[in-house]
């Protein structure tokens, strides 16, 4: 209880009282002392870890808070040894909670029974580690060695940041010419992308293409020299692994006893058939050709057709033979037989 602006009585003798609690006679921690004769002193306890009660074995949860009565019962060579007890909120039985400096811990003293919650690393034959990696050595001459290596590294390192700090003052020593040089930088790179983007817009408008449409970048002449190489190595596996598979299938043709199909020239029939279609387009342009070059007075066979039936024409149809065609198809007969007569007077002489 303080005393300032306080009542002092008329009876207050301050080498006698000493202070206003003990003239009233009162402790200054005021109902949490009423024990302190006794060396308990009333303090509010949170259970460490949880526990079931020793009389009505219910389960207490750790964090549930008591008013315990707090003292000291022994020493841990210079660390004090409190004991803490407490009245179980749901029966009214007492149990006692002690501290352990020797373990750094809490233990159950009476009244209760602890649950085991706890993993100990050294009794399960873990690593127990007693100091930090990165912290300072425990060894004196270690630590002295420590000092030199951080000397010498600091030496070492001083030329460099020395280089370091020159650079940057030559760099940044006109703040005018660096701002001048990067607003410069700025306005050059504005400038390419709006004539970049004003080539879009006129490429949009003269193909009527949508307006949010983004063009391709055109890729760097580093990029297509790459995706060629790729191509070219691409189309090499293909090769190779054709290779490998009409080898493998010769491999197992011949350990058969199979013949593979050949045609008489010893090509593929698919390479046959494309060299016969080719060979009969080339004959065929060349009789065009031929046709073409013989004289219209050659046309008159100087050998005649004894064989050939005479052709007899009537007002409406023409008999060939013992066919019956209209006279209206004789021009469309004649056109047509032109070349083969053609053809055939040349290869008679």
């Amino acid at each position: 209880m303080q005393g300032f602006n306080r009542y002092f009585p008329p009876d207050f003798d301050p080498k006698t009282h000493d202070t206003l609690n003990n003239y009233h006679g009162k402790h200054a921690l005021g109902d949490r002392a009423r024990k302190i004769d006794k060396g308990i002193l009333i303090t509010r306890f949170e259970l460490p870890f949880n526990i079931w009660c020793g009389s009505c074995e219910a389960h207490i949860g750790m964090g549930v808070r008591y008013n315990a009565e707090k003292k000291k019962i022994g020493m841990y060579y210079t660390t004090p040894i409190y004991s803490f007890r407490c009245k179980c909120h749901l029966c009214g039985n007492w149990f006692e909670i002690r501290t352990d400096p020797k373990n750094t811990c809490y233990v159950v003293e009476s009244g209760a029974r602890q649950k085991h919650e706890e993993w100990d690393q050294e009794e399960n034959g873990g690593i127990v580690l007693t100091h930090k990696e990165d912290g300072e050595p425990l060894d004196p001459f270690a630590q002295v060695d420590k000092k030199n290596s951080d000397k010498i590294t600091a030496l070492q390192s001083k030329d460099r940041l020395e280089e370091l700090q020159e650079f940057s003052e030559s760099r940044n020593s006109d703040p005018f010419a660096l701002s001048q040089r990067l607003r410069k930088t700025f306005r050059k790179e504005k400038a390419e992308l709006i004539s970049k983007s004003n080539g879009d817009d006129q490429l949009r408008t003269k193909y009527s293409l949508p307006t949010g449409l983004k063009f391709i970048e055109p890729s760097d002449s580093k990029d297509s020299i790459t995706e060629q190489e790729q191509v070219k190595e691409a189309r090499r596996m293909i090769d190779n692994h054709r290779a490998e598979v009409e080898a493998k299938r010769t491999r197992l043709s011949a350990e058969m006893g199979l013949q593979p199909i050949r045609t008489h020239r010893g090509v593929p029939p698919k390479a046959a058939q494309l060299a016969t279609l080719k060979q009969k387009l080339t004959t065929t342009n060349r009789n065009k050709k031929i046709g073409s070059s013989i004289p219209a007075s050659s046309l008159v066979s100087r050998r005649p057709m004894s064989r050939a039936k005479p052709i007899s024409t009537t007002s409406s149809d023409l008999q060939i033979g013992s066919s019956k065609l209209p006279s209206s198809a004789l021009p469309s007969i004649v056109n047509s037989a032109k070349p083969l007569a053609t053809l055939a007077c040349y290869l008679s002489d």
